[in-house]
């Protein structure tokens, strides 16, 4: 169960990262989101950040759903990493 918790909450970091990528390239107008590897990191985030799009509209131009996603993820992590520590201790 301990390595179950772990690796999720290793997945949820990783996929975390990906997400802060995805709008940090979002500052580059000239990057072609239909070329490799940013396709392929469309195609990552995007289910992700399309379940908060339809829930936040963009105000003025700005997008401020990627931020309910990321946070969102930490909280998710954080209780992973909570939950993997306990499980540790509570085997002992």
């Amino acid at each position: 169960m301990n390595l179950l918790v772990t690796t999720l909450a290793t997945f949820v970091q990783i996929y975390s990262a990906l997400l802060i990528i995805r709008v940090l390239l979002t500052w580059f107008p000239n990057i072609s989101w239909y070329n490799q590897p940013f396709s392929a990191l469309s195609q990552i985030t995007d289910p992700y950040l399309n379940l908060f799009r339809s829930i936040i509209p963009p105000l003025g131009g700005m997008d401020f759903s990627p931020m309910l996603a990321i946070i969102l993820l930490q909280v998710v992590g954080g209780g992973l990493v909570s939950l993997a520590s306990s499980l540790q201790f509570a085997s002992f």
